[in-house]
């Protein structure tokens, strides 16, 4: 399946003269490949000395994180048209409130919308260009949110054209000013499958170019 989506991505405008895939298709594919891991990996967030261990697990559409020191488990469900995040307790699950998904997970740079992956799924999104991220070929996206309740107004996604990975992503809030900047650092190969390794996030002061937080998301084998 990776094969043929770099055949349509990589060999489209500039050796066919064929029109450039659409938001939607690139989006749908980004979707695809998301629902189709099986993995059960330890991973961890670190911002400078905050350091937060979660498990993290997947069973095709479903993902969950769990974290120590409090408990707290979460499940990310992947749909179709939509993705909702549910926080796991001893009766089952209950569907995370809304008024929390801007906190922030322990407090680090990353919050609980932020592992809903929720603007994958915003019905205004448009093919923008296409940009190299770390030597990687990638279609660049404009998404914009569909109401007030997301921290970000608008989203700029950078998707690598041959695997569908995800390699950057800069959040804008609802003064157009950039807030948040995620870039895959590093990969690594376990069981002849390709993961990430290190994600940074950065958190922007307002209005400015200044970095005041850095968090590193972290996969482990």
């Amino acid at each position: 399946m990776r094969k043929i989506l770099a055949i349509y991505f990589g060999l489209t405008l500039s050796i066919f003269g064929q029109p450039a895939p659409s938001a939607k298709d690139i989006l749908d594919s980004v979707r695809m490949i998301e629902t189709q891991q099986q993995i059960d990996l330890q991973g961890q967030l670190r911002e400078n000395d905050i350091v937060v261990p979660f498990r993290l697990t997947q069973n095709g559409p479903l993902i969950r994180y769990s974290f120590t020191n409090p408990d707290e488990a979460l499940q990310l469900r992947l749909g179709e048209k939509s993705s909702r995040l549910d926080l796991v307790t001893g009766a089952g699950t209950e569907k995370f409130a809304a008024s929390k998904l801007k906190q922030k997970i322990r407090g680090t740079g990353v919050t609980y919308e932020d592992l809903a992956f929720k603007f994958l799924y915003w019905p205004a999104a448009r093919v923008v260009g296409e940009e190299n991220v770390r030597t990687r070929n990638c279609w660049k996206l404009q998404l914009r949110a569909p109401s007030r309740e997301s921290q970000y107004s608008n989203v700029l996604l950078w998707v690598d054209k041959a695997s569908g990975a995800l390699m950057r992503m800069e959040g804008y809030d609802w003064n157009a000013q950039l807030a948040k900047r995620f870039e895959v650092v590093s990969a690594q190969k376990i069981d002849n499958r390709w993961f990430l390794k290190q994600m940074r996030i950065e958190e922007f002061q307002p209005g400015t170019n200044h970095v005041q937080s850095r968090t590193y998301l972290e996969i482990k084998k």
